[in-house]
């Protein structure tokens, strides 16, 4: 019979053989018993305004195109984006099964607060208990069906949203996003940091709006300075799976809502490291 443990008198020779030593308990949510997702790749940045929505639907239309179904969570509650940018409108529907995600063109299943608010305008004004426990819905309640890949599209930072992400959805590794500016090798190393105390694979690094190309003499411009980059990743071991420039033809299909036509060939590198 195996024994109890007893946190006040814990010690080395006492716990041998202790239940809770050889079986932790999980904070993960038990899967809507309608889904069978295969892996879930989280797609995270260290601040916003990087362009992690633009990466987590690149990397959904990538694997889409291979032929794998794939699904996109937005966790991102208070400033989801993924819905605008494929297009999707109304309210998801449910039953007493759970929630059905709306579906792209390209055949992506989607979730998100904005296709069960009133209006996609209505503003999330929410505590973060609340939210995160939005995000435990959306694995607990979402009848995501048979999935090769669902892209977790996080907030930023290292939050309670993020954090709760990281404990209740079993997350088979991360992509981080980042931007070539001063700061980055610190914000980098925060998302990288919190990925490693979730004991969650860093799969590579994304940098985004790396250059902007002059359409006259194809000059690449670095606007935001000179990238660091490969060094950092270096630093941190981790492979960098692309470097995206400002691309006009890209921010048009997101504002029309047409995402589903782009195939993003700076993050190619990508899919090399998906797990199998």
């Amino acid at each position: 019979m195996a024994k109890e443990c007893n946190s006040t008198t814990c010690s080395k020779s006492s716990c041998e053989g202790c239940d809770k030593k050889n079986n932790p308990q999980s904070l993960q949510e038990a899967m809507n018993v309608f889904s069978d997702v295969k892996h879930v790749i989280g797609v995270i940045s260290g601040k916003g305004g990087v362009g992690k929505s633009f990466v987590t639907a690149s990397l959904a239309n990538r694997m889409a195109a291979k032929g794998y179904r794939v699904g996109i969570m937005d966790a991102d509650i208070t400033g989801p984006s993924i819905p605008k940018m494929y297009g999707l409108k109304g309210a998801a529907s449910a039953d007493d099964n759970g929630i059905y995600p709306m579906e792209t063109k390209n055949g992506i299943k989607v979730i998100s607060i904005n296709l069960l608010l009133p209006t996609e305008e209505t503003p999330v004004i929410w505590r973060g208990p609340i939210l995160a426990n939005m995000v435990k819905q959306f694995w607990t309640d979402v009848i995501w069906g048979d999935l090769d890949y669902l892209f977790v599209d996080m907030p930023p930072g290292t939050g309670d949203v993020p954090l709760t992400a990281f404990q209740s959805l079993p997350v088979d590794g991360v992509v981080i996003v980042t931007s070539p500016q001063d700061l980055v090798r610190m914000i980098v190393k925060k998302a990288y940091n919190m990925a490693e105390m979730m004991k969650v694979p860093v799969l590579g690094i994304v940098e985004n709006y790396s250059y902007v190309k002059c359409p006259d003499c194809g000059k690449e411009i670095r606007v935001f300075g000179e990238s660091h980059i490969d060094e950092i990743a270096a630093e941190l071991q981790v492979p960098v799976l692309g470097k995206m420039p400002i691309d006009m033809e890209f921010a048009q299909k997101a504002d029309a809502g047409a995402f589903d036509e782009i195939m993003n060939v700076y993050v190619e590198a990508a899919d090399a490291v998906m797990p199998q």
